[in-house]
């Protein structure tokens, strides 16, 4: 019997962010006598690390200050029964399945599992465990029954549906707890997450196969994760061929960052005109960034110095302005963030009376 109280300032504040957002668990239990814990888990916020723990620590911690302390407590104590259930579980079926195969030497066992939430409401999660890292079963959550991706997993799959316990733990966390930490962090930490635009550069550099110039669009600083790059040629054409494009990852602000380089031929810098065109949920239209190719990369870098210097000396001039001005106005700015935080912390607190607890 495993009884929960879930997340006591679960906010149902009607707002929603673009995309779709996740939360997921990655645990790996390692055979003894090698030196590392015998068991690793790590949650993921989106593509942020939120908590860490392994076997020679007594409980999980955060690895963000993306929530205050007092809500990053109650979220981590909401997790935490979940994720030693696992500690205490998966070193225990790595050792059984070693034994069953009769094997020797070090071995690991992976279960990966999460849920993610669409801005539509579509709901969707996963659970499944691997052995020396191939997939070796699988949960579906609908019917509660594992998929045997080998023939060697049947007979785990039929012993893990016949632990009962195990079942409702997976079935609580999977379709309800998840969920509901997910939807807390969604609409109690809405000013972490408002849509932010994206910033764009072209850096241009010699083409390494070849004679022409690679040009590469930095789009970086946006939020939502999703968005769509592309480059074009005279306004119209949009060009697959000659581009190569890079993962969109993460930034440490918890935005997001994607190059998507373009290879353009000598030739063809005189006959055509190229942009690259970014399309995002924080921007009202299609922004197009041109390229104006260089007459030669060393003055490219002449011209970055000068503007360097420039810059310097003008963010210092700029930089004593603000400073002064902020001064001038820092009591009053002072008393409208407090009286604002107070109507925030008000909303979601007057609705911790609404706390939820589980026993299952």
């Amino acid at each position: 019997m495993i009884r929960m109280t879930v997340l006591g300032i679960l906010c149902w504040v009607h707002a929603a962010a673009a995309g779709t957002h996740s939360l997921h668990f990655f645990g790996v239990a390692t055979s003894e006598g090698t030196g590392f814990p015998k068991y690793v888990a790590v949650e993921m916020m989106d593509d942020v690390q939120i908590t860490y723990f392994n076997s020679t620590m007594e409980k999980p911690i955060l690895r963000t200050d993306w929530i205050n302390e007092t809500k990053g407590r109650e979220f981590l104590e909401t997790l935490t029964p979940y994720i030693l259930y696992s500690h205490k579980r998966i070193p225990r079926i790595l050792r059984n399945t070693v034994q069953h195969f009769n094997h020797t030497g070090v071995h690991t066992y992976q279960q990966v599992g999460g849920c993610e939430l669409d801005d539509d409401g579509t709901r969707r999660a996963h659970l499944s465990h691997s052995y020396d890292g191939k997939d070796f079963i699988s949960l579906d959550l609908k019917t509660m029954t594992w998929t045997a991706a080998v023939p060697q997993a049947v007979f785990y799959k039929h012993k893990r549906e016949a632990d009962r316990t195990w079942q409702q733990f997976s079935l609580v966390y999977h379709t309800r707890v998840c969920f509901q930490l997910l939807e807390w962090y969604l609409h109690c930490e809405m000013e972490t997450l408002q849509r932010k635009v994206p910033a764009v550069t072209l850096i241009q550099r010699k083409a390494r196969e070849s004679e022409g110039t690679d040009v590469i669009c930095h789009v970086t600083g946006f939020y939502p994760r999703e968005v769509e790059v592309n480059w074009i040629r005279d306004d119209e054409a949009l060009l697959e061929e000659g581009v190569w494009s890079g993962e969109v990852l993460p930034n440490e602000d918890r935005t997001y960052q994607l190059r998507k380089t373009l290879t353009v031929s000598l030739e063809d810098q005189k006959k055509h005109s190229y942009s690259c065109q970014v399309d995002h949920a924080s921007l009202d239209e299609k922004m197009d960034v041109k390229w104006v190719p260089e007459a030669a990369l060393n003055m490219g870098f002449v011209a970055a110095g000068v503007l360097a210097a420039l810059g310097l000396i003008i963010a210092v001039i700029i930089g004593a302005l603000i400073w002064k001005k902020r001064a001038s106005a820092k009591e009053q700015s002072d008393a409208s963030s407090t009286s604002s935080n107070s109507t925030n912390n008000d909303r979601c607190d007057s609705i911790a009376e609404k706390l939820m607890t589980q026993t299952e």
